[in-house]
Parts: C-alpha cells; structure tokens; sequence
C-alpha cells in the first residue's frame, strides 16, 4: 500500500515538473520572440534610417542643381502696370475683387495675354487694401481643369475633396480602427483666399456641379458609410467635419480661351465676366523690347517690329527673343539682327500676321467688312459683289468664301442647317427687290468674301446689301468706310457683337468713317478715334454712304 502511494507521488511530481520545464520553455520562446522582433525593429530602423539618408543626400544633390532661368521668368510681370494692353481688363479685375465684397470672376481672353499674371497679382494689391477682406494669410491656389482627374466613389478629388474611408487606407492608425479620413481638397485650401482654375471650360461635368454646390454653400461636405455619430472612436475634428463641413470660403477666378457661350450658363450666372482682349501689335513690340533688356545682347533696330509682326501673343514674342538671343551666343555675337528673327519664324513655320489696311481708292461693288476671329480680335473683310445682266432666261448666285452649311448640337441632337451668313444674303436680295423694284433673277451675282478666312455669321448683311447696291447701280464706294450689323427683310439694322473689336480693326486699317446698329451705340465706343454713325434702318446707311452720288444716271441698261 505504502508502495502504491509512493509511486502515485513520483508520478504527480513528475507531472509537475514537466509542466514546469514546458511553462519555462514557453515563457523563454515568448520571450525570444520579443527580443528578436524588438531587433528586427532595431535593424529595420537602421536600414531605413541609412536609406532615408541616402535619399536625402540625393535629393539635396538635385536642389544643388540647377539651370539658368529662362527669360520668360525674368520678363513675368511683377506689378499689374507691368502687363501690356489689358488696362480695361485689370480695371474691371481690380473693380472685382479689391472691393469690400470680392466677386467670383471669368476671364475670357487668348492664351499667353495675362490671365494667369494678372490673377496672381491682384491678389497681392488686394492684401494692401484695409477695407478688402483678403489679408496675408489669404492663399493663391492655382489649379489646370486639364489635369483635374477624380474618382466618382470620392476616393480622390484634389477640386473638391475626398473621404479616404478604411478600406482604402490600408495599414495606418485610422484604417485599422475603421475610421473615415477627410481629405481637403483645392477649395478647402484656398479657404480665405482666391481659387484660380485655368481653362475652368474644359471641368468635367461632375466636379462643375460640385463646384457650384461649394460656391452656394462655401464649405464641403462629406458623407461615409463608415461615419457614425454614436462612433466614440472617431475623433471629434471628424465628427465637426461630417457635421458642420469643411470650410471653403474663397472667391473663383476662372479663366478660359473659350467662348462665353461654350461655359455652362449656371457657372456664368454666379460669376462677374471680363474679357481680356488680344495684344495689338505695339503690345507684343513692348514685349519683345522689355525681353531684349534682360539680356546682354544688344539688337538691331526695328527688331521688335519685325517680332510683332509674327508674335500673337507675350509668350510667343518672348519665346522669338530667347531664340534669337541663343542663336546669337552660338554665333559668338552681341547683337541680335532681323535676319535672326526672319530664320527662326521659317525654321518654326510661324506665318507672318498680315495686318489688312484699307483699299487707297474707290471701288464699285467692293465694301469693307468687320468680323470678329476666334480671339476675340476684330478684322477687316474685304466683300465683293458683281451684278451683270444674266445672258439666260434667269440670273444665277455664286457665293464663294463662305460657309454654306453648319452642324448644331442640341438638346434634340445634331442638327444640319444653312448657315447664319448664306441667310442673311438671302434676307440682303428679298429686301433690295421689295424696295428697289429690281429683279435680280435677270442678273448673274456673284458674292465673294476673299482672304480665305472662314467667314460666318450675320453681322455682314449691311455690307452685302451696300456692296451689291454699288454693283447695281454702278456706283463707287469709299474706301475709308466700314460696316457692320445684321439686315432684316424689312431693312432694319439689327445689334450684332463685337462692335468695340471690329471698329478697332478697321480704325488700325486706315477707316475714317463707321455704320453700326443703332442699338449697338454706347458712350465706350467713342474711345475709337472713327466717326462713328449709328443706324436703324438700311435706308439711313444708302444715303449717309451715297449721299453725293446720283445713281438714276448711272443706272444699268436691266433696269
């Protein structure tokens, strides 16, 4: 019995002391792994710590690195004087946004013409001013609608913002603890200050309607299906932000090379507009003379003329300069001659601006023409009708230099219709046969707009109706005059666009004398140095062009 017990003892014993020895191997497995895992840490810190100096070290070796600045960065303009030929621009610009309300503003206007410089600036002069609203802390966050990508989950938006929720977050401290992450986008950041958007026309739809959301409300928000208010874990800065929204109080200043009627009306309709015109000439020759100034090269004279007769805009002229100056240094010159100018405009295939002067005499059945081109510049067409007595039964119309058709997108589709220009010549010949008594089906007329210039529109249809009565009645017309403003059959002269461009170009091609539409007058139109006419109706342009004529004489044998 005693044995048995004994036994039953050593067998209990050893039992313990295996529990024991398997206890301590496990605490001392535990605590291998700790201290391993602790210098596995040690050694990853090391290795990232020489790793992180070793890109530091390369990257300091790239800030050591640079070029010399281009001169288009010497030439940028410092102060809003400093930009040529937008003094109306930057007048309506300063009204805008240095007042004690700023606006949120478009401007329209050609590439490489200021936009952007003059944006940034005004910002600076408005800092200055004790009534205006924004003060140093005020930002210039400039952003291009070109390169504006977002998801349409919100996962990334750098315009408006996005919520970076767990699943998207990967191993950080927030993802793990299944916590949604705001992240402010471009109208948070500009918070207090201006958003500049370049070519605000190219935005994608979406992000265009939030954009208007965020210009009512001026503050973001967010929503998260992993956002919850009874989540005690979520921070409180978060729960503010999903409650209250992020703040994004800023004034918008768009810019585009697009038209007015390419921006969406709702974004036009929450926006001051100004147009930013094209650089005259004598812009781009102050340009191209304040580039050659940074420089140690001297040039021959009228090299900045010949610049601006290739140049439509700064860059461009700037560009020409930095060309002709590289040439020259190849060339071991100080001087900078036209013949440069002239190589570098045949090597880039820049075709020199033929700037249309006026006719120096009379001619029968040849007026002059405005239009405005695709940037916003005005220009001179030259118009020419011939009338002759049709030798078959009935007379024929040639049209030539214009666009006879065009495709329209609308809310019912694409459509094809007659263009605006081929309807208003038909509108010139049912009104001169109802009030002149002429049938022009005996003529042959033949309507040409030369200058190879795509050409539509109806703002030439008082210059048609001129040009084919001289043809008519045989009767020159003054060389310095020009016309603008759509006919109606009745003979009205209707408003048109572009009145302010269109009698620049004529004044700068040699015009003395103007007819515009009545309803196009204002006080800013004076600024032109032209007689300026304004009419109602066709009857008042015949007689204030032919008033010394005596076309009975002249009269063709048809009539």
């Amino acid at each position: 019995m005693l044995i048995l017990l004994y036994r039953k003892e050593c067998f209990i014993l050893e039992i313990l002391y295996i529990l024991i020895l398997s206890s301590q191997l496990i605490f001392t497995f535990i605590a291998g792994m700790y201290f391993f895992q602790n210098l596995k840490i040690v050694n990853n810190k090391e290795n990232y710590s020489n790793d992180f100096k070793e890109k530091q070290k390369n990257l300091d070796k790239l800030r050591s690195i640079s070029l010399t600045p281009p001169l288009s960065e010497k030439t940028r303009p410092r102060n809003l004087n400093d930009i040529k030929g937008q003094s109306n621009g930057i007048r309506a610009l300063r009204s805008a946004i240095c007042s004690s309300s700023p606006q949120h503003i478009l401007i329209y206007g050609p590439a490489g013409i200021g936009k952007t410089t003059a944006s940034r600036l005004i910002l600076e002069e408005a800092k200055n001013i004790y009534s205006s609203p924004f003060k140093n802390f005020s930002k210039f966050v400039e952003i291009d609608a070109t390169t504006l990508r977002f998801d349409e989950r919100s996962i990334a938006d750098p315009l408006i913002g996005s919520v970076h929720d767990p699943i998207y977050q990967g191993a950080g401290a927030y993802g793990n603890a299944g916590i949604p992450q705001p992240k402010a986008g471009a109208v948070t950041k500009a918070h207090g200050g201006i958003l500049f958007i370049d070519e605000i026309g190219e935005l994608n739809s979406v992000q265009m309607n939030k954009l208007l959301k965020v210009l009512e409300d001026r503050k973001v928000f967010f929503s998260s299906s992993y956002y919850s208010e009874d989540n005690k874990k979520i921070p409180s800065y978060i729960h503010d932000i999903f409650k209250n929204g992020m703040p994004a109080d800023f004034r918008l200043i768009g810019a585009t090379t697009r038209k007015p009627e390419d921006i969406p009306p709702a974004l036009r309709s929450r926006c001051t507009e100004i147009f930013f015109n094209p650089l005259e000439t004598s812009d781009i020759e102050n340009i191209a003379r304040d580039a050659f100034k940074n420089t140690d090269m001297a040039f021959e004279n009228n090299t900045d003329k010949l610049i601006g007769e290739y140049a439509t805009n700064g860059r461009d002229a700037v560009h020409m300069v930095e060309s002709a100056v590289s040439l020259a240094e190849l060339e071991h010159r100080k001087t900078v001659y036209k013949s440069d100018i002239e190589w570098i405009a045949k090597t880039s295939h820049i075709p020199k601006i033929m700037n249309r002067k006026l006719k120096p005499f009379n001619d029968i059945g040849v007026v002059n023409g405005l239009a405005v081109g695709n940037n916003g510049a005005g220009f001179v067409l030259n118009i020419e009708v011939s009338a002759t007595p049709s030798k078959g039964k009935v007379g024929k119309l040639t049209t030539t230099g214009i666009t006879e058709k065009e495709d329209c997108n609308t809310s019912y589709g694409k459509i094809s219709r007659k263009s605006n220009i081929l309807c208003s010549i038909e509108n010139v010949l049912t009104y001169f046969e109802n009030s002149t008594n002429i049938d022009l089906k005996k003529y042959d007329i033949h309507i040409n707009y030369s200058g190879g210039t795509f050409v539509d529109g109806p703002s030439s249809g008082i210059a048609i109706y001129v040009a084919l009565y001289s043809a008519i009645y045989n009767i020159p017309v003054p060389h310095d005059t020009i016309l603008t403003g759509e006919l109606s059959i009745k003979g009205n002269v209707l408003p048109v666009g572009g009145v302010y461009e269109k009698l620049s170009a004529g004044f700068k091609a040699g015009a003395k004398k103007s007819f515009i539409p009545y309803d196009n007058y204002d006080t800013t139109l004076n600024e032109v140095p032209i007689e300026i006419i304004p009419t109602k109706h066709i009857d008042e342009v015949i007689s204030g062009i032919f008033e010394k004529s005596e076309p009975n004489i002249y009269k063709k044998e048809v009539i």
